[in-house]
């Protein structure tokens, strides 16, 4: 069986490179799908393209809309979705992509380290699997794409 597997969630580490790595060494059949990582970019997309604004709401407005067109098609795209939560930032983007997963019936796997279970144990009681680390995601795909 062939996957989609769309990586959402955290951009500040190398989380993503190393599955993507991982599912290169191991040959495992699935196609990876990410949204921009790029911060500066993804911030100023709207208006770059679209013109500048006045006010920091609309520049925001502006690029969020043009970023979820990303979003939701890798989404609907994906058999599989990881989020990974890190413990930087409030990631408020990564909780709404996870939702909007489970609202699609979409496999939901989810990452991020113990400490912060707590905020999000709706999040958690959502997923197919949550796990502590990058290397426990690469075993659940490596698994998922095993034939027995």
């Amino acid at each position: 069986m062939r996957y989609t597997v769309y990586l959402s969630g955290e951009i500040h580490t190398d989380w993503r490179e190393k599955i993507k790595t991982a599912i290169s060494e191991k040959n495992l059949p699935i196609d990876i799908l990410t949204p921009n990582t790029d911060h500066g970019s993804s911030d100023d997309c709207g208006t770059n393209i679209l013109g500048a604004e006045e006010k920091h709401f609309w520049k925001d407005n502006k690029a969020a809309k043009i970023n979820s067109i990303r979003h939701m098609t890798a989404i609907k795209r994906a058999d599989i979705v990881v989020v990974r939560f890190g413990d930087k930032y409030k990631q408020w983007n990564a909780a709404f992509d996870a939702g909007i997963a489970t609202a699609l019936g979409k496999s939901l796997i989810v990452e991020h380290a113990e400490e912060i279970t707590h905020p999000l144990k709706e999040v958690d009681a959502a997923a197919m699997a949550v796990a502590e680390n990058t290397e426990q995601v690469i075993e659940i795909l490596e698994y998922l794409s095993r034939d027995y």
